[in-house]
């Protein structure tokens, strides 16, 4: 006799239940946001003002929704006031979740 795990209680499962195991199972596989330290923040402020003084693409990686995130392009404005970088794509990342870049 075969056992089929959960697959054979979810049928008596209320739907509230099996909503709560998909989020448990979904929470599980979340990531941890990296903390960085100064001289890792102070190397990519330094990219991206090179990047955009020179008009450079960049591959910026980002922490966001529990996930690491992707972006390439060229930047558009890097606004220090409101901490966010913005893309000619009009694609927008706050400073505070931008983990690594690469100068292409």
């Amino acid at each position: 006799m075969h056992d089929r795990g959960s697959i054979k209680w979810t049928s008596m499962m209320m739907p509230e239940h099996i909503q709560m195991l998909r989020d448990l199972d979904k929470q599980y596989h979340y990531k941890q946001k990296p903390v960085l330290d100064d001289q890792e923040l102070q190397e990519i402020n330094n990219k991206l003002l090179l990047a955009i003084h020179n008009n450079l693409t960049v591959a910026v990686k980002y922490y966001k929704d529990h996930d690491y995130h992707y972006v390439t392009g060229k930047l558009k404005k890097i606004d220090a006031i409101e901490k966010y970088i913005l893309f000619e794509d009009f694609t927008k990342i706050n400073l505070h979740d931008v983990l690594d870049v690469q100068i292409d």
